[in-house]
């Protein structure tokens, strides 16, 4: 398998199969690639009937269950599926599709996937689209996605979705966005946590029972085949044993228990405390016991202060990671509206992501 690099979370991740996948970004240079448009259909993009979403905030493990998911005969998962639905608004608005094909073509999880534009499609027809031709590369009869925000917006293209909702301790994931460099503090850690949760408490109550199922990541470590053949089980299907060949396909490791309840070595006192100020009511609704360390209450001079420390934070983590003259110049291509610049610069934050991307694919 070759040399193994930390994902950020715990796991390992095969250093050659990252070069694998990396072998990939070359569409990032291209830019607006005519193989990435088709004036008509290549493939029967009939509207499918029940996909089937896997939701959950980011370094929930949503990723690896989708793998596991994937590597099941019968079952197709496409990757990070956000920008299907993320450019659409509430009130069921949708992008103009000139608009929409340009941030496709700087979106990194969409060029990833080598999906093709069919112009020929509006825009639900075409977001459709996108899971029909990854559905059709293994002939599965299932097919599903991972959507981390705005999953109620999934109901106004696919009202007969279903949905596998993966929750983790809410500190392991505000632990994990820090070391990510998306917060500076726990406060803001637990932010992406906090929203996805929110956002499942309602779309929930929208959902029959038959269309919804809720997954947690410490049960999917420590049994795993059994959570494996309960999410099986609700899509109508068996549990199979190649569900854990992705190890050998991905170079994702195998479940570890090492991977759960990691913020109680790898957080500070403080920083857990300001996680559970924020969140303690719904770490307690999703069966997740507080630490027993004294409550903290953060003042708004407090919560100030914290966001002030984060911005600060994140930033020298975007400068370190691609350098002030680039997210500089990117930061300002975005507020005067310089589109071809933009969206250059875009690909170039595209490869180094691709570069340092310390997890599955």
């Amino acid at each position: 398998m070759g040399k193994l690099i930390d994902d950020g979370d715990g796991h390992r991740v095969s250093q050659s199969a990252m070069v694998n996948y990396l072998s990939k970004s070359a569409m990032f240079k291209r830019g607006q690639n005519a193989n990435v448009f088709s004036e008509s259909r290549i493939v029967p993009y009939t509207m499918i009937e029940r996909p089937v979403f896997l939701v959950g905030s980011e370094r929930s493990g949503a990723t690896l269950l989708r793998l596991m998911l994937d590597h099941h005969p019968k079952m197709a998962f496409l990757g990070e599926f956000g920008y299907g639905i993320q450019h659409m608004k509430d009130d069921g608005r949708h992008p103009t599709l000139a608009d929409y094909y340009q941030r496709l073509l700087t979106n990194r999880n969409f060029l990833m996937e080598g999906l093709t534009i069919d112009r020929s499609l509006g825009y639900c027809e075409l977001v459709n689209s996108f899971l029909r031709q990854f559905q059709a590369i293994g002939q599965k009869p299932i097919v599903g996605a991972t959507v981390h925000q705005h999953f109620d917006r999934l109901l106004q293209i696919w009202p007969n979705a279903r949905f596998i909702h993966i929750v983790r301790d809410g500190r392991d994931v505000a632990r994990s966005c820090m070391k990510m460099g998306w917060a500076g503090d726990g406060w803001h850690g637990a932010q992406r946590w906090m929203q996805a949760e929110t956002l499942w408490e309602s779309l929930k109550i929208k959902l029959p029972a038959d269309r919804q199922l809720e997954v947690r990541f410490e049960d999917l470590i420590v049994d795993t085949e059994g959570t494996l053949t309960q999410v099986c089980n609700f899509l109508g299907e068996s549990y199979h044993p190649e569900m854990m060949g992705y190890a050998q396909h991905t170079g994702y490791a195998l479940p570890d228990t090492r991977l759960i309840n990691q913020w109680h070595s790898r957080l500070s006192k403080r920083e857990i405390q300001l996680i559970e100020s924020r969140i303690a009511p719904l770490l307690a609704v999703r069966g997740y016991p507080p630490s027993g360390l004294p409550h903290v209450r953060v003042s708004r001079a407090g919560q100030l202060w914290l966001r002030v420390e984060n911005k600060l934070r994140t930033l020298a983590h975007r400068a370190e990671k691609y350098g002030l003259p680039l997210m500089s110049a990117d930061f300002f291509a975005r507020k005067l509206g310089l589109t071809g610049l933009s969206d250059r610069l875009s690909r170039k934050i595209n490869l180094i992501d691709l570069k340092t991307m310390k997890q599955s694919w």
